[in-house]
């Protein structure tokens, strides 16, 4: 990766047109191709970039635009749609380059898996006299996430999610048809268990008959949660 601080200019030009003038920006560009122009404001947004796959070229500016006071220039071109990035830089304050290695990705804190082994192992948050029969219980049609029984031995099934929508009911409702089928576990009842549930998927559950239980993530770490509460 190469970081510049420099006075630039900056000309996007293709399937739309756009024009930065001249200001002191870091310049950001990435092994993938890709450039970033980034100012000391707006979060995270860059003010213009190109995506890769793209091609960077650097040259001396023309007469013209050594005269504006430009020293090099930059053309970033998309190899797919030919559009181009054209920084004119100025003076340079910053220019270095970074080998940033393999980056292993985003490991996401509070994923449903975590959610399941914490609820699992506290499986009293969904009611006093709650008891854990089996985790990750394999259907024909997929592993429901938790199998319980309530303090009455009715079996219970858990469809666990980060964000809970529509579709995590549909799929919570198709467990409860096919367990509902067998004299083993007959009556099933649902719960759905998400860290935050849309209106909609509420809706949906309770009308089917389906319990809607909010997780809070903190709390079943042993973390003081940050959810207000009246008491």
């Amino acid at each position: 990766m190469r970081l510049v601080v420099a006075h630039c200019t900056v000309q996007y030009t293709g399937r739309l047109t756009a024009h930065l003038p001249l200001a002191k920006r870091v310049l950001m560009l990435k092994s993938d191709g890709s450039i970033l122009v980034h100012s000391d404001g707006g979060s995270y947004k860059p003010l213009n970039w190109m995506s890769p796959p793209a091609t960077f070229a650097e040259a001396e500016p023309t007469d013209e635009q050594a005269d504006t006071g430009a020293t090099t220039v930059w053309t970033v071109t998309h190899k797919k749609t030919g559009d181009t990035l054209t920084v004119q830089v100025h003076d340079v304050e910053h220019d270095a380059e970074f080998d940033l290695g393999v980056d292993p990705g985003l490991v996401k804190d509070g994923v449903e898996a975590h959610l399941q082994e914490l609820l699992a192992d506290q499986i009293e948050t969904l009611g006093e006299g709650f008891e854990l029969w089996r985790r990750e219980y394999m259907t024909a049609i997929g592993p429901v996430d938790i199998l319980a029984h309530d303090a009455e031995g009715t079996t219970v099934a858990v469809e666990i999610k980060r964000r809970g929508e529509i579709d995590g009911v549909e799929q919570l409702t198709r467990y409860l048809e096919l367990l509902n089928r067998d004299p083993r576990f007959s009556p099933v009842t649902g719960v759905f268990a998400a860290q935050e549930i849309k209106p909609q998927a509420r809706t949906l559950a309770e009308d089917r008959g389906i319990r809607c239980v909010v997780l809070d993530y903190e709390e079943l770490r042993g973390i003081e949660s940050n959810i207000p509460r009246l008491f």
